[in-house]
């Protein structure tokens, strides 16, 4: 099961949310999610859990919690919308009235 993190401290690394969320089971995954031409955190992430039990388990205890000062908002990750890039552009400029 994939759970979205987010409100994650900038400094936290990969490794730091794996270890967060070990304790309530196998963790097969944690990235934290960078902006693409900084590298820096964009302060959310996700963690894959094996077990559906376990992932909604992290989910409780985890939601609320603090974490290198930043209360977690935790959720079960909702599949990306089909070609939801993220983003997007705002519309024309409006025509001129003469």
């Amino acid at each position: 099961m994939n759970i979205y993190v987010s409100n994650l401290a900038y400094d936290l690394s990969d490794d730091d949310l794996l270890k967060a969320f070990e304790g309530f089971g196998q963790v097969t995954s944690a990235a934290i999610i960078k902006d693409k031409y900084t590298g820096k955190s964009r302060g959310f992430g996700f963690v894959e859990m094996a077990s559906e039990d376990e992932a909604k388990a992290a989910i409780s205890a985890m939601n609320g919690k603090d974490l290198n000062g930043r209360t977690l908002n935790v959720n079960e990750a909702r599949p990306r919308a089909e070609g939801d890039r993220g983003g997007g552009r705002g519309g024309g400029g409006g025509g001129r009235s003469w």
